[in-house]
């Protein structure tokens, strides 16, 4: 990484394109850095990239229409389940992501199992009118302490959330987070971290909200406020190579995939794949196998989400 800072990212440069491009060496003609899985700590299932929204910057490009992951079905995930249970593997969390998971038609099956199956759940969700068709079967499910629900508010302000998510958006969200945390389920927010703000600032805003609508969230805890670094693979982000880990004083294991591996069921594909990633549910070389055994290789940090959100910005999808 040979840039004068090694935490010289995005300033609205266009990225190279001789960047990211061989899986084995960076650009500069050094060695590309690589995790290794040290334990299946978290194993997300992605439900599908149907949604009730069309988010300006969805990573994953979710919308009413997108189905480029189709719905992954009860049995299916019921066959990664067993297999974690087959393998012995030390799996303490499952994570459901979309699209949004309350759409599609298995899932409350899906929780209601993994739940059962005494596993830490969590749930990536936009609390609005899919998850409030439910509200009767969640506070039934078994084992609700181990459930939390992450809901997407982009900003503390309706402006910036509604820029991102939409217009109309905004109450809906809230009104949904107030239900959760009335009926005492755990609640997490998942936010972004815009360039222009510092982190204390955002927290401080965050705390502001959660205190106008008595919602039980501790704004300073990164497990109930997660503040995401934004996103975009077109902007200039440095390569990470072996000696980075040195160079950052950051620890490979602390990456995500280090711990994590997503299973996705692309459309026309007969059967779901494993991926490295959440972030990376379509390119081919974050394609790890169809089995969580198979997927246990190394994953090569070749793509700017890789830099920009894992190791740069210190970001992890689970809770």
């Amino acid at each position: 990484m040979n840039e004068q800072s090694p935490f010289s990212v995005a300033d609205g440069r266009p990225i190279s394109h001789l960047k990211f491009q061989n899986a084995d060496v960076t650009a500069d003609g050094e060695q590309r850095a690589h995790v290794s899985l040290t334990q299946l700590d978290t194993l997300w299932f992605n439900t599908g990239t149907l949604c009730n929204l069309a988010c300006k910057n969805c990573y994953i490009e979710s919308s009413p229409t997108n189905d480029a992951l189709v719905y992954l079905t009860l049995s299916e995930v019921l066959q990664y389940l067993d297999e974690i249970a087959g393998e012995g593997l030390p799996t303490r969390e499952i994570a459901f992501t979309g699209g949004e998971p309350f759409m599609n038609p298995d899932f409350m099956a899906m929780l209601e199992l993994c739940l059962t199956r005494g596993f830490d759940v969590l749930v990536l969700s936009n609390a609005m009118r899919p998850m409030r068709r439910f509200e009767k079967d969640l506070l039934q499910l078994p084992n609700r302490d181990n459930l939390t629900i992450r809901v997407s508010l982009d900003h503390f302000t309706q402006e910036v959330h509604e820029a991102e998510r939409g217009p109309n958006s905004w109450d809906k969200a809230i009104d949904g987070l107030i239900w959760l945390t009335e009926n005492s389920f755990k609640t997490a927010i998942a936010g972004r971290h815009l360039g222009q703000e510092s982190i204390s600032d955002a927290r401080e805003g965050y705390a502001k909200l959660f205190q106008k609508h008595a919602m039980n969230i501790d704004p300073e805890n990164e497990a109930e406020l997660a503040l995401f670094p934004e996103m975009d693979a077109t902007l200039d982000t440095p390569e990470i190579t072996t000696s980075c880990w040195q160079i950052l004083d950051v620890d490979p294991e602390s990456i995500m995939c280090a711990n994590s591996r997503m299973v996705v069921k692309r459309k026309g594909e007969q059967t779901p794949r494993v991926a490295a990633c959440t972030l990376l549910p379509y390119d081919p070389q974050f394609d790890m196998g169809d089995t969580l055994v198979e997927s246990s290789q190394n994953v090569k940090l070749n793509h700017p989400h890789c830099s920009r959100f894992c190791v740069l910005g210190g970001a992890s999808c689970s809770a």
